[in-house]
């Protein structure tokens, strides 16, 4: 049996000390990125390197998932595999066992986290768009030219090859081609 932790925070700049901080872990899995999906390195990693009997410590239960539907998946999974899940900050253990008050716990507090999420989201989208409103808000920075992604597709790389070669999201690549399109 080993005592695996698992510490999540959204952004590389936040600090991940508080997480954790005094339990002893054979282990640790670290990710700074949203919460917002399970497709995340170090998730998958302790997923994938987890054994039976093993003991999976979470801060909290909106570090391990923000929605309802991943905690319930990756909750359910991780027991399945003998794993338990322990969630010091509600002091909540999750077992596997059939029990009707760890479930209804377990939703209870998962609905929470998405709710904190999903009205985080709201606050953000109102802001931006009183920022919009003002003039003040002109969205991200662009990390990568349109000319590199242009030249690149010219060469006749395809869109994802383009992206993959950037290291950016494909959906950049096709604006940036659209945007070449309109103005040509």
């Amino acid at each position: 049996m080993a005592n695996i932790g698992y510490i999540r925070v959204s952004t590389a700049d936040q600090n991940t000390d508080r997480q954790l901080d005094g339990i002893t872990l054979d282990k640790r899995f670290e990710d700074k990125l949203s919460g917002s999906t399970i497709d995340r390195p170090q998730l998958l990693a302790m997923i994938e390197w987890v054994r039976e009997g093993d003991v999976v410590h979470v801060h909290s239960i909106d570090r391990l998932a923000r929605s309802m539907a991943d905690l319930l998946q990756l909750v359910a999974s991780l027991n399945a595999k003998g794993v338990h899940i322990h969630f010091h900050k509600e002091s909540m253990l999750f077992t596997g066992e059939d029990s009707p008050m760890q479930k209804l716990m377990l939703n209870m507090m998962g609905s929470f986290a998405q709710f904190e999420r999903e009205v985080m989201k709201e606050r953000q989208r109102e802001g931006i768009a009183k920022a919009k409103e003002k003039g003040v808000y002109k969205g991200r920075t662009k990390t990568i030219d349109d000319s590199a992604i242009l030249a690149l597709l010219a060469e006749g790389k395809t869109v994802r090859a383009t992206a993959t070669e950037l290291g950016i999201n494909p959906s950049t690549v096709q604006r940036a081609k659209k945007a070449a399109q309109q103005t040509a």
